[in-house]
């Protein structure tokens, strides 16, 4: 593993959007074994006043941290990652949703790099005090 060099408070990390489709819902069930019917049953979303199927929590929380995974390099180099869900991630049947997600790095200190990471959707943050700490190393 190389070390990252030259990494400096306020560094935006290159960001990205995915498109979140029912398909990936049902795909990431699978792998996931969360099958709860809110993430593939429009019935079963308004019955808890859902507007319409939401995306898995772990599935938005861990595409984001690609945004840092593919700065780094390696995801070996992550050494904490925190979330907190905020706003679901509503996935309508046609189309899909996208969320954008981007980084900055908000202290380097003792080799490590914390970053922060954001998550929109329609504008909206979809994930908050998302940090992940790096290994500069």
């Amino acid at each position: 593993m190389s070390t990252l060099t030259g990494v400096e408070v306020g560094q935006q990390l290159p960001g990205f959007s995915r498109t979140f489709t029912r398909a990936d819902l049902v795909r990431y069930a699978g792998a996931s074994g969360d099958f709860n019917p809110i993430h593939w049953s429009n019935p079963a979303a308004a019955a808890l006043g859902l507007p319409d199927v939401i995306a898995q929590g772990m599935l938005t929380m861990g595409t984001a941290l690609r945004v840092v995974t593919d700065w780094a390099g390696d995801p070996a180099r992550v050494r904490s990652y925190s979330v907190r869900f905020t706003k679901p991630v509503v996935v309508p049947e046609s189309g899909g949703t996208v969320v954008t997600f981007a980084g900055t790095v908000t202290t380097v200190a003792d080799g490590v790099a914390t970053v922060s990471v954001e998550a929109l959707c329609d504008g909206v943050k979809v994930l908050g005090a998302v940090t992940a700490e790096v290994d500069l190393g």
